[in-house]
């Protein structure tokens, strides 16, 4: 299987700016799955968000909850394709329509970004597409690890001998010609797993892009991307990070600590079961402590036999344990922005997304351990959202399907050295067709 861990994941064609478009997106989380189909509508760019061709109409959704999923990747394929079949049918009957592809999340196989010059002889003088093409292709197969495949390749800036900060380079005369891109790449089995999930529900996976990238795109203004700005994502299974910078994706970096790692904490450190620990969660979860209702008393189904008395547990009690793994999951964003070039814009802000950023209190613990203005992100330029997709867990499938309109920004392989597909003819070819009768 070795010739195709250089490859990249499945890319849309960018979205005609005069056309309407119908696309559907497919969220595979760790604790719930979203589908989204929308409609996307040819329409001038709206100030806060020039880089938008089209407004995105919400036709269908529906979010139900995920099963055979840890830590952003598929451990049960039978249960996780289950459970997308249901998302999609639901989501299908809601906008009467039939999805034949989606557009696919990948928040685990840790996600990592990392910047690559690569740099050719220019042989006949002007730059063309052909050396633009060949200069990027090699710095992305140099960014690729065994085992590795890339998600995104996009090119940063060109230099021309040497002069850095070329837009376009071409037709532009040089001898040496230069490309500075950021390549994210992920563990090819976690997005071959995806893929394989969704293909065994009959439909073909348009594109695959990383969730902190799409939610970014969801929740960022233009003006926040200038500046710059840390998109953070808090699933339940892994928090994955997107920085951006003059407007461009910069970096990307992810682990596998999330939401449901409080759950867990307080399900052990309260003797509750899982469901009622994340009730809990949902309910009471706090990372304030102190304040006169710290000291209220609440009960609590203890994990064990039915007839079992309930524990008498305070709410400060439950507030300390949310806020030592909080704490701990923003000191860990903290190291990574540390190693990302967010490092070097003192003006930059953070924005929260996902599930677990909705946690009272996250805004000012995160403020605190990161030093930055933080805010909550939640999905901006949608028409009629419906209230329970207008939040922050809403950010990665409504992100999704704003990302066809800015596909054209991505550098993609020549179709014929693409092999990533596990159907019969494109990607994975002869390995695809063994996987299919293999099951």
């Amino acid at each position: 299987m070795t010739g195709l861990d250089r490859n990249q994941t499945p890319k849309t064609r960018p979205v005609d700016h005069k056309r309407t478009a119908l696309v559907a997106s497919l969220d595979i989380g760790t604790s719930k799955i979203a589908c989204m189909i929308a409609r996307l509508k040819p329409s001038p760019p709206s100030e806060a968000l020039r880089g938008r061709s089209h407004a995105v109409e919400l036709i269908g959704y529906s979010q139900i909850q995920s099963r055979g999923v840890k830590a952003g990747a598929v451990i049960d394929l039978a249960e996780c394709e289950q459970a997308v079949r249901q998302a999609v049918a639901l989501a299908e009957r809601m906008a009467k329509v039939r999805v034949e592809s989606v557009l696919l999340s990948v928040s685990g196989g840790r996600l990592q970004g990392q910047l690559v010059e690569a740099a050719a002889d220019i042989r006949g003088g002007a730059v063309t597409s052909d050396d633009v093409t060949r200069v990027t292709s090699t710095g992305m197969r140099h960014a690729t690890g065994e085992g590795r495949t890339v998600l995104h390749a996009l090119p940063v800036g060109y230099a021309l001998d040497g002069v850095k900060g070329i837009r376009d380079p071409r037709g532009m005369v040089a001898r040496q010609f230069g490309v500075d891109m950021q390549v994210v790449t992920v563990d090819a089995t976690v997005a071959r797993n995806l893929m394989l999930v969704v293909e065994r529900c009959h439909l073909n996976v348009e594109a695959m892009a990383a969730s902190p990238y799409v939610a970014g795109l969801s929740v960022l203004t233009d003006d926040e991307a200038d500046l710059g700005a840390a998109v953070v994502e808090m699933g339940a299974g892994s928090t994955t990070i997107a920085t951006y910078s003059g407007g461009r994706f910069v970096h990307a970096s992810g682990f596998a600590l999330g939401g449901q790692h409080v759950t867990m904490d307080l399900a052990r450190g309260v003797g509750a079961c899982i469901a009622d620990a994340e009730r809990i969660k949902t309910l009471y979860g706090t990372v304030l402590t102190g304040g006169s209702d710290a000291r209220e008393l609440m009960s609590v189904p203890t994990a064990g036999e039915e007839h079992d008395a309930p524990q008498i547990v305070s709410r400060a009690t439950i507030a300390n344990i949310v806020r030592h793994r909080a704490e701990e999951i923003f000191e860990m964003v903290r190291d990574r922005l540390a190693d990302s070039p967010f490092a070097a814009e003192p003006r930059a802000r953070v924005v929260l997304s996902g599930g677990a950023s909705q946690l009272t209190g996250t805004v000012e613990l995160a403020a605190r351990i990161l030093n930055r203005p933080v805010r909550i992100g939640r999905p901006l330029g949608f028409g009629r959202l419906p209230n329970e997709a207008k939040s922050a867990s809403f950010a990665v499938p409504a992100g999704l399907l704003v990302y066809p309109q800015y596909a054209h920004l991505e550098h993609v392989e020549p179709r014929h050295t693409r092999q990533l597909r596990t159907g019969t003819d494109g990607y994975f070819g002869k390995v695809g067709r063994w996987l299919r009768e293999g099951f």
